[in-house]
C-alpha cells in the first residue's frame, strides 16, 4: 500500500494553497520559530544515502565505526553498504519494500540500515528485547518479508520463531564474530559458545557474507526525499497498540541537520560519538548514528550498557559527543562518586527520552567538565523538537527552545483551535520538517494526531517570555521509563491472563533511576503463595524487562469512579500522599 493512500493529513503541504498551515508549515501564532534553515545543502531535501556518500567522498580515510577493538573507515563502510545494497536488491528489495532490523549496536546495524535505504527500501526498527507478541504484531503490521538479525542466543531464536508469520519468509543473519577484530573473531565462538544460537543453512536464511558477495554499486534508487519513507519507527498509543510512524528521508535528514546546527563548534570529520543508546530507538538512530554520519564522526558502538564498561570506553576511546537518557547520566554520577575517571574528552552531551533532573545535570557537569543539555522529542518527529543550549544557559525543568524551522504551539486544552500565550498551559503541538507523514495504515489515528496541520504531542506545558518550553503533565496514559514508552494497558492485560487475578490497575510512580516505573495494583480471586514473586514470574512470558512492574501490590479492593471504572486518579493521589508522608517521616495507613 502506498503511503500516499495512508496519510491524508500529512499531504496538506502539497495539496493546500500556499500559506495554509500543514505538518511542516509555520503558524503565525506559534512561539519559538527559528530563522535558521534545516534543509540540506543548497536548500534541497536530501536522502540518507546521500549523507553517507558525502562522508565517504570527503572523509573516506577517517574512522567511521569502532566496535570492540575493530575500526572501519568511511571508505570501508561505504563499500560494505554498496555491496549489501546490491545483495538486498537481489533479494527483491526495491523502492518501498520494508525490511526489518532486529540488532543490537554493532556494525551490522549501520551497514544494513544504509544498505536498505540505498536499495530504495524502508527500514523497520525492532527492539531485540521485544516479547514475542510485540515482534509478531510489528511484523504483521509492517508487512516485512525480510528481517536482518544476528546469531546471539538472546535474539535469534525469538526472531526465527516468527518465520512464516505474516509475510516474513527470510532472515539475513549477521554473525557477531564477523564484526570483531581477527583474534576476537577466532576466540568468540569458543569462549561465548553459550551465547550463540545454531543457525540452520536453508533457503530461509541468508548469511551476511552471502548478502555482501556482489561487488559494485547499485544505480541510485529513484527516491523522492519528501514522500518516500526511510523508516517505520514504531511507537505506541494510549492503548499500547504500537503504530508505525512514517518518517521520510527528508524528515530524518532534516532532524540530523537541525541537531548539527545546535552543536557548539562542531568539527567535521573529527568528532567521536559514543553510541550507548540503542540504534533501534529513534533517539539513538538520529543522534548517535544519523548525526554522526552528517558530521563524518566516528561511531563508538557499545552493544550493551554496563556502567563500568561504558566509563572504560570513554577513558580509552575518548568520545567527544555523548547522547544519553537521564538514567545513564545518573549511573555515571554514582560511579564517579566512588571512583573518579577521566571524562575530559567529552565536549557535548545531550539528554533525552525523559525529564532530566537539574541536580543530575549539575552533578554530571561538575564531575565530567562537560555541558549537558536536555532535549525533547517523540518518534513522530524523528524525534528531536526542542533542545536547551549545549554551550551553557540551560534552564532547569525546561526542554529548551525549538530547533531550526520548528514551530511549537501551546494549544488550549478545552479549545485546541486557540493558541495560548506565554505561561498559559496547554498541549504542545509541533510543526517542522522533521514531523512524520502519518501512521502506517492508520488514517484515523493520523487524522486524530494532527490539529490544523500541527502534530499533537499529548504533553501539557507552557512557554516563557524567552521562548523556553516547559512540560508539566502528560495527556497520554503512558509511563516514560528510562526513555521508553511503557503502556499500562499492556501490563494490565498480561496480569488478567493469570487465573487468580480479579482486577488489575497499573500506574506510573517516580523512580530514582528510571525516572518513572510501572506499579501494579491487583485484587485476587484466590490467594497466592508469595503473590508478588508469583505474578512477576508469570509476567516474564508476556512482558519485556522494561515493562515489568517495579512493584505489585495486592489489595482487598481498588478505588472506582462513580460509574464503576477503576480509578487511576485515586491511586496516583494515594501514591503521592504516601510519598509525601514518607518524606516527612510520618506513616500512612494502607
Amino acid at each position: 500500500m502506498s503511503p500516499n493512500d495512508i496519510a491524508p493529513a500529512a499531504r496538506k503541504r502539497h495539496r493546500e494553497p500556499a500559506g495554509t498551515p500543514g505538518p511542516s508549515s509555520p503558524s503565525p501564532s506559534s512561539h519559538g520559530a527559528s530563522s535558521q534553515s534545516a534543509a540540506g545543502s543548497g536548500g534541497q531535501p536530501r536522502t540518507m544515502p546521500a549523507l553517507l556518500d558525502q562522508a565517504v567522498r570527503l572523509h573516506g580515510d577517517r574512522p567511521a565505526m569502532h566496535f570492540l577493538g575493530r575500526r572501519y573507515s568511511y571508505r570501508e563502510l561505504g563499500a560494505l553498504v554498496d555491496r549489501a545494497a546490491a545483495g538486498f536488491a537481489a533479494q527483491g528489495v526495491t523502492k518501498g519494500v520494508r525490511v526489518g532490523l532486529c540488532l543490537p549496536n554493532m556494525p551490522a546495524f549501520v551497514i544494513n540500515y544504509f544498505a536498505v535505504l540505498k536499495a530504495g527500501g524502508t527500514v523497520v526498527n525492532f527492539n531485540p528485547l521485544y516479547a514475542p507478541r510485540e515482534l509478531q504484531h510489528q511484523i504483521e503490521d509492517s508487512g516485512i518479508s525480510l528481517m536482518v538479525t544476528t546469531d546471539l542466543a538472546a535474539i535469534y531464536p525469538k526472531v526465527a520463531a516468527q518465520l512464516g508469520r505474516g509475510s516474513l519468509t527470510r532472515l539475513v543473519v549477521c554473525p557477531m564474530a564477523e564484526m570483531l577484530p581477527p583474534l576476537k573473531a577466532l576466540l568468540f565462538p569458543l569462549l561465548k559458545r553459550r551465547d550463540l544460537a545454531r543457525v540452520p543453512s536453508d533457503a530461509r536464511h541468508i548469511s551476511f557474507r552471502q548478502l555482501t558477495r556482489t561487488a559494485g554499486a547499485l544505480p541510485p534508487a529513484p527516491i523522492d526525499p519528501e514522500f518516500d519513507l526511510a523508516a517505520l519507527q514504531y511507537t505506541g498509543g494510549t492503548t499500547g497498540l504500537s503504530k508505525g510512524a512514517m518518517l521520510t528521508h527528508a524528515n530524518i535528514v532534516a532532524n540530523a541537520e537541525q541537531i548539527y546546527q545546535r552543536l557548539p563548534s562542531p568539527r567535521i570529520g573529527e568528532e567521536r560519538v559514543l553510541a550507548v543508546l540503542p540504534l533501534f530507538h529513534v533517539f539513538g538512530m538520529t543522534v548517535a548514528m544519523n548525526l554522526a554520519v552528517r558530521i563524518a564522526a566516528e561511531i563508538i558502538l557499545v552493544p550493551r550498557f554496563d556502567i563500568a564498561g561504558t566509563i572504560e570506553v570513554i577513558e580509552r576511546q575518548k568520545p567527544t559527543l555523548f547522547p544519553g537518557v537521564p538514567t545513564l547520566y545518573t549511573a555515571i554520577n554514582h560511579a564517579l562518586e566512588k571512583r573518579p575517571a577521566d571524562l575530559s574528552s567529552l565536549r557535548c552531551c545531550i539528554s533525552g527520552g525523559a525529564p532530566l533532573p537539574g541536580e543530575v545535570r549539575r552533578q554530571f557537569e561538575t564531575l565530567s567538565g562537560c555541558r549537558l543539555g536536555e532535549g525533547y522529542g517523540l518518534s513522530e518527529s524523528s524525534p528531536v523538537v526542542c533542545c536547551n543550549p549545549l554551550d551553557g544557559g540551560a534552564r532547569d525543568g525546561s526542554i529548551g527552545q525549538p530547533l531550526a524551522d520548528t514551530q511549537v504551539e501551546i494549544r488550549d486544552l478545552d479549545d485546541p483551535t486557540r493558541i495560548c500565550g506565554p505561561h498559559e498551559k496547554g498541549e504542545l503541538c509541533v510543526r517542522g520538517p522533521q514531523v512524520m507523514r502519518g501512521y502506517w495504515n492508520r488514517p484515523e489515528d493520523t487524522r486524530a494526531i494532527f490539529i490544523e496541520g500541527a502534530l499533537r504531542t499529548g504533553d501539557v506545558g507552557y512557554v516563557d517570555e524567552d521562548g523556553f518550553y516547559f512540560i508539566v503533565d502528560r495527556i497520554k496514559d503512558m509511563i516514560l521509563c528510562s526513555g521508553y514508552n511503557v503502556y499500562p494497558r499492556v501490563i494490565e492485560e498480561a496480569l488478567y491472563q493469570h487465573p487468580a487475578v480479579a482486577e488489575a490497575v497499573v500506574i506510573g510512580v517516580p523512580d530514582a533511576y528510571r525516572g518513572s516505573a510501572p506499579k501494579a495494583f491487583v485484587v485476587l480471586k484466590t490467594p497466592l503463595d508469595a503473590p508478588e514473586d508469583t505474578l512477576h514470574g508469570f509476567l516474564k512470558e508476556y512482558l519485556s524487562p522494561i515493562e515489568m512492574p517495579r512493584q505489585i501490590q495486592v489489595c482487598e479492593s481498588l478505588p472506582k469512579t462513580p460509574v464503576g471504572k477503576l480509578s487511576k486518579k485515586d491511586l496516583l493521589e494515594r501514591e503521592r500522599q504516601s510519598a509525601a508522608t514518607a518524606q516527612s517521616g510520618g506513616t500512612v495507613a494502607s
